[in-house]
């Protein structure tokens, strides 16, 4: 493996739950009721692929972009400063860029989020490239995130894989021909993140720095997704 491609929310930082509650709170503000677990689920997917799973297109058509831009500013004003990054991320970071391998950062967040993450995870000079939300026209699971950042560091599929959360990034991975290494950090089950095709399993960042001479990044993949 010559690259590897970071998964940010629920992978790096513990955020899952804020951006549930914040995407909870917005639907609710614009009249529509969801549990807790209904939108939970949803995260790791960006606003693109969150609102039709809600809202009608006649919805998404009357209101869709005055929610999205009442949740982005909702979650910088509440939630924002309230992410930590977990334990070792940034130690992981360091170990995977001190292998000689290059690092991006895929995630569905939007820029000025991501921009913040890398900054409290003490991170923007370890990353090669960075793609958000901003870059795409469609967010995870679609692949576009991760076909981005694979263009960006000029690498090919098999020298490439990914890490993230969700079953989403997993599903992004695969369509993007990549493999990817699953983290229960963001609360998604090991079944759910196996079935999805994940090809190793950690409990989060210190799970795989721990492991990290005998994992997927350094030992690579056997057998190519594609």
């Amino acid at each position: 493996m010559k690259a590897v491609i970071f998964d940010i929310d629920g992978t790096l930082i513990d955020s899952v739950d804020l951006h549930a509650r914040a995407w909870r709170e917005t639907f609710e503000h614009f009249g529509v009721e969801l549990t807790f677990k209904e939108i939970r689920d949803q995260i790791g997917k960006g606003g693109d692929k969150i609102l039709p799973t809600y809202l009608t297109k006649e919805q998404i058509a009357d209101f869709g972009e005055k929610l999205k831009e009442w949740r982005g500013q909702h979650f910088k004003k509440n939630y924002l400063q309230s992410i930590r990054p977990f334990h070792d991320s940034h130690d992981l970071l360091q170990k995977v860029k001190r292998s000689g391998k290059l690092l991006a950062a895929g995630s569905s967040a939007q820029q000025f989020e991501l921009d913040y993450y890398l900054k409290l995870l003490n991170a923007k000079d370890l990353f090669d490239v960075t793609t958000s939300a901003d870059d795409v026209d469609e967010s995870k699971p679609s692949p576009d995130i991760f076909e981005v950042a694979l263009k960006k560091l000029n690498c090919t599929f098999d020298e490439t894989i990914v890490v993230g959360d969700t079953p989403y990034d997993v599903e992004a991975g695969l369509k993007a021909g990549l493999p990817t290494i699953g983290f229960l950090s963001g609360g998604f089950s090991e079944e759910w993140l196996t079935k999805a095709g994940a090809i190793k399993i950690y409990d989060g960042p210190t799970g795989l720095l721990k492991d990290f001479g005998a994992s997927p990044i350094e030992k690579g993949v056997k057998q190519s997704v594609r």
